[in-house]
């Protein structure tokens, strides 16, 4: 009997002994497999710490994972400024460029100032006297009026002589410009009988933003026929003073209305790519009761308040739709506190314009020819006040040579940077190179 129970207890101690070996075979079978895992998926993220997958991130629909510490190299490099070809285009141009040829490059004027020749009262050719002004001085555009368009035939020769040769000698091209707003202001339509259209008030009493689009647009194709790419329209001011110098060339009293006409102006003009619309007369002129091509001195008492409210609407309009450069003009306004022509005011210029409505394309003036300017300043201060202000073109200055040397040795002296003419420069070989100019 006691034999017997001592049998049974061997049997159930050595049961309980497989039992605890598989256990532990068990055991170590899964601490082996884990660090098989372990290992496999150390080696997995090292590999694609290596290689770039996916390669295609648009086909998955997501963005790649980047591990830390590994550099993955993208299919295409990301949208930067730097990767911005006209950028680029622009940037090479530079590095070929003197100071004066940078200058230079912002002027647009007259085919008389550039000639400079005191017998010559219209230009209407491209002949040895334009070349030999080319030559030496590579303008960045020249604004071509009435006086200077006979026909056809004629106005396309000019132009292209021009163009081309200035390409040719610099390697880069101008801002061909002329003042066809439509109606009042008609340059080319006046002197070449492409299509006629009504002041821009009419317009606006219609309230028919569809057929200011259409008016741009054909405007646009009237005028890039003959090369010009650049237009100085729209007339943005709102018509506050029914005796300001504007008149029926604003198209309402309502901002609103002008804001909507605006737009669709700028975006008509625009529409082929050829030609460049601009926004006129910043800060606004709807409100002088005055004129700035004959007085000394033009002074619209506002707040900052009002043109807020008012006058900046349509601006902020065309800016919005994309207009390529913005004239400032030569109106005083009282609350920017400083006493200068819009033009000429760094408070106008770049707190108001580039920086308070967040403007990044051409700042130009108005016509420096003018006598709220002539009668102030000469052509080489006028032009170093508006470059100090933050503008990138000045137009139409009495004196090129003046304007030139005076701001030359500006940046000689430290008076103005380099690099301020550097920024303009870009913003205008960009600009170009969009047009195909460069």
């Amino acid at each position: 009997m006691a034999k017997a129970k001592s049998k049974k207890k061997k049997k159930k101690q050595t049961r309980e002994l497989m039992i605890l070996v598989i256990l532990i075979l068990i055991s170590a079978g899964l601490i082996v497999a884990m660090f098989t895992l372990y290992a496999q998926r150390k080696k997995q993220a090292g590999q694609s710490a290596e290689v770039n997958i996916p390669q295609r991130p648009e086909e998955t629909g997501v963005n790649p994972v980047v591990i830390p510490d590994a550099q993955p190299v993208p299919e295409t490099e990301p949208v930067t400024e730097a990767s911005d070809p006209n950028l680029l285009l622009a940037e090479e141009a530079m590095q070929n460029m003197t100071l004066e040829d940078k200058i230079y490059q912002m002027f647009i004027v007259t085919p008389e100032v550039l000639v400079d020749r005191e017998d010559i009262h219209a230009v209407v050719q491209t002949g040895d006297l334009t070349k030999a002004a080319i030559d030496e001085s590579p303008v960045g555009g020249i604004v071509y009026f009435s006086q200077n368009l006979e026909d056809e035939e004629q106005t396309k020769d000019m132009i292209s002589g021009a163009q081309d040769y200035m390409k040719e000698v610099h390697h880069v091209g101008m801002w061909i410009a002329v003042d066809e707003e439509g109606g009042t202001v008609a340059r080319v339509s006046d002197s070449l009988d492409t299509r006629f259209f009504d002041d821009m008030a009419v317009y606006g009493e219609e309230g028919d933003t569809e057929a200011v689009r259409t008016m741009g647009t054909q405007i646009a194709e009237d005028i890039s026929q003959f090369g010009f790419n650049l237009d100085f329209a729209p007339v943005a001011d709102v018509n506050i003073n029914p005796d300001n110098e504007l008149q029926d060339r604003i198209f309402s009293d309502d901002p609103a209305v002008v804001s909507d006409m605006v737009a669709a102006m700028v975006q008509g003009l625009q529409s082929s790519g050829q030609v460049s619309a601009t926004l006129k007369h910043f800060p606004g002129l709807g409100a002088e009761d005055g004129n700035t091509h004959e007085d000394d001195t033009t002074l619209i008492d506002r707040t900052y308040e009002d043109l807020d409210a008012v006058d900046f609407v349509p601006f902020r309009s065309g800016i919005a739709a994309g207009a390529e450069f913005v004239m400032v003009g030569h109106q005083v306004m009282s609350c920017a506190g400083d006493d200068m022509p819009s033009d000429l005011s760094h408070v106008v210029v770049t707190d108001w314009l580039r920086n308070g409505l967040g403007y990044s394309g051409i700042i130009i003036t108005d016509a420096h020819n003018m006598n709220t300017i002539t009668a102030n300043y000469s052509s080489g201060e006028a032009a170093l006040l508006a470059f100090q202000a933050g503008v990138d073109v000045v137009l139409m200055p009495e004196d090129l040579s003046d304007a030139v040397e005076t701001v030359a040795a500006a940046v000689e002296s430290g008076e103005l940077s380099e690099e301020q003419i550097n920024e303009s420069v870009r913003r205008i070989l960009t600009a170009k190179a969009k047009h195909h100019l460069l």
